[in-house]
């Protein structure tokens, strides 16, 4: 029988991410994408992010809280491949491991004292739900961890172009102009199940308080419906 550790959430994320849905694939991919992370009560000590503020990027360990199960398989199957061909769990960022852990690597844009959630820190580039546990925080080093010569294996023969993306003027003054350029940049991504290419088809995920609706065809995004949910 393996072991057990047990291990404290010490903050979490709060993002314009809601369901899982229209997240970004990966940290960094759109980093105009801002989100905040809060302290649990317990972590709120100003000394614990003396110094921090020093670095550009930040590494954030945690847990993929919407894909816990008390099983795993060995095996799965990634998006990015059309879903038919299986990959070592181990050779995949895949939600659905022994231990449900994401890592991820953020922009820090400040850290904030306020008076009601004491340490809150600003960040860019996230790619994580909105409420999702925190399990650590650690200083992203460039002369170590940047490795420009890495190969990628299976996602090296991936070509992604962004979608060219068409958002009508009468809904853009539905979205609030801070969230135009991250919005776009999350559409420009492809948010669809990679498996799915029906032009025909209209998609839609929630992005902060609105509920963006959209087709793709021949490589073009179009926003159809923009609706603010109170």
């Amino acid at each position: 029988m393996s072991e057990r550790y047990q291990i404290k959430v010490i903050a979490r994320m709060h993002s314009l991410f809601p369901t899982k849905f229209g997240i970004p694939r990966q940290s960094g991919v759109v980093e105009s994408l801002q989100a905040e992370i809060v302290f649990e009560p317990e972590f709120r000590s100003r000394e614990a992010v003396r110094g921090l503020d020093g670095y550009s990027h930040i590494w954030l360990i945690w847990q993929f809280s919407q894909a816990v199960r008390d099983d795993w398989s060995p095996t799965v199957r990634p998006p990015r491949l059309g879903g038919n061909t299986r990959m070592g769990v181990f050779a995949t960022r895949s939600p659905f491991r022994p231990n449900n852990l994401g890592l991820s690597s953020v922009r820090l844009l400040g850290v904030e004292q306020t008076r009601e959630f004491g340490t809150v820190l600003h960040v860019g580039g996230a790619d994580l739900m909105d409420g999702t546990p925190i399990l650590d925080i650690k200083p992203y080093l460039p002369f170590t961890d940047s490795h420009p010569q890495a190969t990628g294996g299976f996602t090296d023969g991936l070509h992604l172009q962004p979608l060219k993306v068409v958002i009508p003027e009468d809904l853009k003054q539905t979205i609030p102009a801070d969230q135009l350029d991250a919005l776009t940049g999350v559409l420009e991504q492809d948010p669809r199940p990679s498996y799915q290419d029906d032009p025909q088809r209209v998609y839609g995920f929630f992005f902060g308080n609105l509920e963006i609706s959209f087709t793709v065809c021949e490589g073009t995004l179009t926003v159809c419906k923009v609706e603010v949910k109170r």
